[in-house]
């Protein structure tokens, strides 16, 4: 679940998505290894096993525990789910986190249900055939991050993990939120938000204001998928970001 992607330096981890894997950051491995040594992760649940109970503490115990390696503190780099685990991580265990990007997730989406959302998922006309039924289904950019996550078998493409599972841990974040951890974080930080982002409306730029050492993007022409809709301007503003908090 823990993949050494290469490269020296200071450590480098990226945390994927919720129904993502590590293999979603293809894109971005080459240019991030002129920084530091870059780490991949699987969360629990995604081609794993999930852990007993989803909720985020559960996950981000099986993070720091498949982590553990890693000794010297890292940057960790998340979107979307990943990027709630990587503050809450960083909140958990301060002394292994030296700084957090967070891209397009926001600490509060208390009183919102997934059970809609699932619904759509379970009609997905699993298994795809082929590479290219999955991107006339998902569209170019949805459908290279399904590429980069599905099982891939005998007869096609499916589902790494359990809907039910994928289902319940976004109903945890309907149930509760996260700004007790997200001020816990004391690491520098650099928030993205797609113009079309899921997050409430203003949340991330609120992380921002109560945060002494943090920055906040908001990328036009970007979805939810920021690295992958605008990856330029994605590259560009995590490479300043990393010149900043590795300059020593």
């Amino acid at each position: 679940m823990l993949h050494d992607e290469g490269g020296a330096g200071a450590p480098i981890l990226l945390l994927h998505g919720l129904m993502g894997s590590a293999r979603t950051w293809c894109e971005q491995l080459d240019w991030l290894r002129d920084f530091g040594h870059v780490y991949t992760f699987d969360a629990a649940g995604h081609g794993r096993p999930a852990p007993g109970e989803l909720t985020t503490e559960a996950f981000v115990a099986d993070l720091a525990a498949h982590t553990s390696e890693i000794t010297e503190p890292m940057v960790v780099i998340g979107h979307s789910m990943g990027a709630l685990h990587g503050w809450v991580f960083a909140a958990s265990y301060p002394q292994r986190v030296r700084a957090l990007v967070v891209e397009d997730l926001a600490p509060d989406f208390t009183g919102r249900t997934a059970a809609h959302w699932a619904a759509m998922i379970e009609a997905w006309p699993q298994p795809f055939p082929d590479a290219e039924a999955v991107l006339a289904y998902f569209g170019p950019v949805a459908g290279r991050y399904f590429l980069n996550s599905f099982e891939c078998g005998p007869d096609g493409y499916r589902l790494h993990g359990s809907v039910t599972t994928f289902r319940d841990i976004s109903e945890e974040w309907g149930r509760r939120d996260f700004w007790q951890q997200w001020h816990a974080v004391r690491v520098p930080a650099l928030l993205l938000e797609g113009e079309y982002s899921i997050t409430p409306p203003g949340q991330m730029r609120q992380m921002a204001a109560a945060h002494p050492d943090a920055a906040y993007v908001l990328v036009p022409g970007a979805g939810h998928l920021v690295h992958d809709d605008q990856p330029e301007r994605y590259r560009a503003e995590v490479e300043r970001f990393l010149r900043y908090v590795l300059r020593d």
